[in-house]
């Protein structure tokens, strides 16, 4: 199953709240308590999304934590890269040498195919897009009109920087 680590879970939380009010500068306890996280938790991802430039840390007695950057300009691509590491769902994606089977791998471009959706769709998503409600319409993949599905000529991007030149995908009708 794919699934997102409790630390970019409790990050993406956690930056949200920053997010809400960009520049006010928050501690990690109030931030952990506001979302109901544990605190040594919350104090651990803030120092990654630090050392990743995502936020700033201020020191003093009103120090803790502010955005570094504009929410609108933050990809969730970016806050998964600095808490995971690459986006790469499989091992021959996450390193520059592949595997040892890519030769005859008659999967490897599929699986290329399918995370570069992946980082495309997370590129799409900005943290100022996560502060507002999700509506009943969400675009993506899935049953109904509208879906994009792998038989579409979707774009896939290797990087951060190409998924944000990216098209929106197609909308629901």
């Amino acid at each position: 199953m794919l699934r997102i680590t409790k630390q970019t879970d409790y990050g993406l939380i956690a930056l949200t709240q920053l997010a809400s009010a960009p520049q006010a500068v928050r501690s990690a306890a109030e931030l952990a308590a506001a979302g109901s996280l544990p605190d040594p938790m919350v104090s651990k991802v803030l120092k990654v999304l630090a050392r990743a430039g995502l936020v700033a840390s201020v020191r003093g007695v009103a120090g803790g934590y502010r955005l570094a950057r504009d929410p609108a300009g933050l990809s969730v691509a970016e806050i998964v890269t600095a808490l995971e590491g690459p986006i790469a769902i499989t091992e021959c994606i996450a390193t520059v040498e592949g595997c040892q089977h890519q030769a005859l791998c008659p999967t490897h471009n599929h699986w290329q195919w399918i995370n570069g959706a992946i980082q495309g769709a997370l590129g799409q998503v900005s943290l100022a897009d996560l502060l507002r409600p999700a509506s009943g319409g969400v675009r993506g993949p899935g049953p109904g009109p509208g879906a994009w599905l792998p038989d579409q000529d979707l774009p896939i991007a290797a990087t951060t920087a190409e998924a944000r030149s990216l098209p929106p995908l197609p909308a629901r009708t």
